[in-house]
């Protein structure tokens, strides 16, 4: 199964694996966790799925969904798309200012998500967000093949 061999990779170089919107195949998998948008089951029913495992939240630009996800335990908050991107269509644009005001009223980690290259990383890192979750720049860069991508960010 394909889901094992990713677990096996992320397993070799130390990397959390976590299985997106879905709690039951986590567990199938024996993932690190999952993460759930608006629309998936609820962090307490995914919880008795999988039990104290990483779970992270998508939280688009708003501060009510934060605000629920801390009250529900959210291992982490993800917020964006902070800058344009052609890997996924999005309905929601997150800012800055955002990432100011979760930091007031949490220290869960937060995710910056949705456009992310060489060029802007460094602001949303030096804006309070801790982890940045970059696809399109790595996986469909024309001008540089993905560990070469990935060695620009550091």
């Amino acid at each position: 199964m394909i889901g094992q061999k990713i677990k096996n990779i992320c397993k070799t170089n130390k990397v959390k694996f976590l299985i997106n919107d879905d709690p039951i195949l986590a567990k199938k998998l024996d993932a690190d966790g999952c993460h759930l948008g608006q629309k998936d089951i609820n962090i307490k029913e995914a919880r008795k799925i999988i039990g104290k495992k990483i779970i992270g939240i998508t939280c688009h630009n708003s501060l009510l969904f934060a605000k629920k996800a801390v009250e529900s335990k959210a291992s982490y908050l993800a917020f964006g798309s902070f800058y344009s991107s052609k890997t996924k269509r999005t309905k929601h644009v997150a800012d800055i200012k955002i990432l100011k005001k979760i930091k007031k009223i949490t220290k869960i980690p937060i995710v910056a998500i949705g456009g992310i290259n060489s060029e802007n990383y460094k602001n949303l890192l030096l804006n309070n967000a801790n982890i940045l979750a970059i696809s399109g720049y790595i996986w469909n860069n024309k001008k540089y093949k993905p560990l070469e991508a990935i060695e620009r960010l550091k």
